[in-house]
């Protein structure tokens, strides 16, 4: 066997093993942690044709151990939507989250706010990962202000109608794979 020859079957070697560990951890096989159950993280600006600022932060999480229950779900997301120097931003604590494939809702109590009455009230988000074009809904899309969803239960979003504005960002949603 060359030296050319050689080298090549390490490296090949090395690609197997690598992705052989690779799995075992996902898998939680090894002593090694699994992958999160779901996940939704990341932060970018809506385009709006009237120039609004709109930006949406997510750092939400399932931990592995909590796989079956979307109800223990962790972390906090945020936005901030002003025009013409008006508007508010708010800060929520995440209550659930379900992804599916590359789509992710989230829902979340605010804890704080510059929006008079938005603190205490459950807002939810959807999420569309489509690599430089993600989508995003909010559950007061159709009221205009998530002071005016009172009673919203948890898991609740909006269908993903906004766009991300190209450059700003991007989500990267972790699919949720439920055992049904």
């Amino acid at each position: 066997m060359n030296s050319r020859t050689k080298i090549a079957a390490m490296a090949c070697a090395l690609l197997i093993t690598a992705g052989a560990a690779g799995s075992a951890v996902a898998s939680g096989q090894g002593g090694h942690a699994q992958r999160e159950a779901a996940a939704l993280t990341g932060t970018a600006k809506l385009y709006r044709s009237a120039g609004d600022d709109i930006t949406f932060s997510f750092d939400a999480h399932l931990a592995a151990g909590h796989h079956d229950n979307p109800l223990k779900a962790t972390g906090t997301f945020e936005w901030s939507h002003y025009l013409h120097g008006k508007g508010a931003r708010a800060r929520a604590r995440v209550d659930c989250l379900v992804t599916g494939g590359k789509v992710a809702v989230v829902s979340g109590v605010i804890t704080a706010s510059d929006l008079p009455g938005a603190k205490g009230k459950r807002v939810g988000i959807t999420v569309h990962d489509l690599g430089r074009h993600d989508r995003l809904g909010y559950s007061w899309a159709s009221v205009g202000s998530p002071v005016d969803t009172p009673d919203l239960p948890k898991c609740v979003g909006s269908a993903p109608f906004e766009r991300v504005k190209r450059g700003t960002g991007d989500y990267t949603v972790v699919p949720w794979e439920p055992k049904l």
